[in-house]
């Protein structure tokens, strides 16, 4: 609704200047497009450039425009194989230049969370890819860090296990159940509150509806 755009408008610039502080880039994007451009003007040509699971990035149509651009494009999600897929994860954690990603949720003071099943995702984040970008609808933004924390494993975790089609409590039942099973989606819990090294991690804030 536009009235809640009106409001996204106003917020945006104290979650910006909350992530600056916190050794972030960020940027207000109005619209997906704005977005897109935006991420296009931040990745340089020539760079490597991976990816997680992030649908964000796919609904703003920043992952056709990498594999159809001048980059050296790590793209385990066409891998052949489960070996296949491994080795680029691998490789995207030594030799990418850029990882594209998200956040489950993230409180208006710029702690940003996020919920990993494998893991792969949340261990770029914390280390390893030169640069992260992380593409953040406005729906993800809630109060508090606790918000975040109860946003990321009690909304996005079920909806992501239904999602991957997982034999889990969440995925059947819509809510979590704090379960320890193999296909077990909150294996991993990673908030970040500050990034060590300066402008390593950016964030475009997007006015519009973006993932889970």
């Amino acid at each position: 609704m536009e009235i809640e755009k009106v409001r996204n408008r106003k917020l945006a610039p104290q979650i910006i200047n909350a992530l600056n502080n916190r050794n972030m880039e960020a940027y207000f994007a109005e619209t997906k497009e704005d977005a897109l451009k935006l991420a296009l003007d931040i990745i340089p040509k020539g760079a490597s450039v991976g990816w997680g699971g992030v649908m964000s990035a796919h609904e703003i149509g920043l992952i056709e425009a990498i594999r159809n651009g001048e980059y050296k494009v790590l793209d385990r999600e066409g891998a052949p194989t489960p070996e296949e897929k491994k080795r680029l994860e691998k490789m995207i954690m030594s030799e990418c230049d850029y990882f594209i990603s998200s956040a489950n949720a993230m409180s208006e003071d710029g702690v940003i969370v996020n919920i990993d099943g494998n893991s792969n995702r949340v261990a770029a984040i914390c280390y390893g890819p030169e640069h992260v970008l992380m593409i953040v609808g406005m729906n993800k933004v809630v109060r508090t860090k606790e918000d975040a924390y109860q946003r990321a494993k009690y909304i996005a975790a079920p909806i992501n296990a239904q999602r991957f089609g997982l034999d889990t409590p969440c995925a059947k039942l819509g809510k979590c159940m704090d379960c320890q099973l193999e296909q077990c989606i909150c294996c991993q819990i990673l908030t970040t509150r500050y990034s060590r090294h300066k402008g390593r991690i950016k964030v475009i804030l997007v006015n519009e509806d973006l993932g889970f």
